[in-house]
């Protein structure tokens, strides 16, 4: 596929973020200005999740979160939620970025170290999608620490996802190694935006034709092309057939995620179009008519779902100049009634409803998208919407 790639243009991180500055100027002449006497109201309402975080669910001694809070003895640390920790990661970064905190660099290293013991001094796992999650955290923290460590454990760990690849569906990498010719969007979809933003950061040609042919096969495989909606999977029972009932916010999200980054990297306006064509979906179909929320998508993995969605919706977001301001009221009206209505108390616990206070016990799942909302709300709320 070299000679297809030569004709691309690639774009550098100041032609993204000129894209997003061309954004913002449109919402604000568009009246989305927003902000006045409350353009720190998001931001300190992030402060008081990621401190809820961090008092409730970290574990100093192991260096790493607990799978609820309060829990008990052997059930906080087990099972390992190995794909819980890397967004756990990637909540800290949101932090970090916004913040700058010392404190907070601190942990990240720390999280670092303890899930890397925890996981027998490697990186990888049995499960293809765990490992995207977190390469992309570790990437992320090598492009805003700088430290080489994030850097080497992310390509360590795209090295092994890779060979996840086979022909087993006309192509696709497969969901864990014990089952090669099962192929879904949480394996293929965040594979294409890890390897975009490692052609970003290091230049590689073959990173960059590799998204190309994971979302080539995404899109054909997985993906309505009436709605927009991504289905989750193919052959998960061996017979070729499609999860096409399976409808999660987490597949959205990803897939936008995936369209955003090559059309970052090309500028081809398919890109864009898929991109929006999803996000439509999710605006129309999974969010309420009534009252504009995201589904409750059940505790465990489910919990994470919502706020795999809100990150990409959110990048996608503030890179997208005539739909854009429609997606992040999405998002900012999710955030309002999660802090109205779906905390305990006047405590940042958020449970797997943005309508209503969780139950006694949080599970890290469902705190972390709570965490990430709160901090994606935060950064629009920096960009002038309201």
């Amino acid at each position: 596929m070299a000679s297809i790639a030569s004709k691309r243009v690639v774009w550098s991180g100041g032609a993204v973020l000129a894209l997003a500055l061309a954004a913002v100027l449109v919402w604000q002449a568009l009246g989305w200005q927003g902000g006045g006497s409350n353009r720190q109201l998001w931001a300190a309402r992030a402060d008081e999740a990621g401190a809820e975080l961090e008092q409730s669910f970290w574990d100093g001694k192991r260096g790493m979160f607990n799978n609820a809070s309060p829990c008990i003895l052997q059930a906080c640390t087990d099972p390992f939620n190995y794909w819980w920790l890397a967004h756990a990661a990637d909540a800290l970064l949101d932090r970090y970025e916004r913040t700058k905190d010392d404190g907070v660099r601190e942990r990240i290293g720390e999280l670092f170290a303890g899930i890397q013991n925890r996981n027998a001094g490697v990186w990888t796992n049995g499960y293809y999608d765990d490992m995207e999650w977190m390469a992309l955290a570790w990437l992320r923290a090598y492009e805003l620490l700088g430290d080489d460590k994030y850097r080497d454990a992310a390509l360590e760990l795209w090295t092994d996802i890779r060979d996840g690849w086979n022909e087993e569906m006309g192509g696709g990498i497969a969901w864990r190694k014990e089952q090669l010719d099962y192929k879904n969007t949480p394996a293929n979809a965040p594979a294409v935006i890890l390897a975009a933003r490692l052609h970003r950061n290091f230049g590689s040609q073959d990173d960059l034709e590799w998204a190309l042919k994971i979302y080539d096969w995404q899109k054909r495989t997985l993906v309505d092309p009436e709605s927009g909606l991504v289905w989750d999977g193919i052959n998960r029972t061996g017979d070729g057939s499609i999860d096409k009932d399976w409808k999660f916010t987490y597949g959205q999200g990803v897939f936008i995620g995936a369209a955003m980054e090559l059309y970052a990297v090309t500028g081809e306006e398919k890109y864009r179009d898929d991109a929006n064509k999803t996000a439509d979906y999710v605006l129309g179909t999974m969010a309420s008519p009534a009252t504009g929320l995201l589904p409750n998508e059940g505790d465990g993995d489910g919990g994470l779902f919502k706020g795999v969605l809100v990150r990409y919706l959110t990048e996608w977001t503030v890179r997208e100049p005539e739909r854009g301001g429609q997606y992040g009221s999405l998002i900012l009206t999710n955030a309002a009634s999660l802090w109205d209505y779906g905390r305990t108390g006047d405590e940042a616990r958020f449970g797997t409803s943005w309508a209503q206070p969780p139950e006694t016990v949080v599970q890290l799942s469902s705190q972390l998208s709570g965490v990430m909302l709160i901090e994606q709300a935060a950064k629009l709320e920096r960009l002038g919407f309201k």
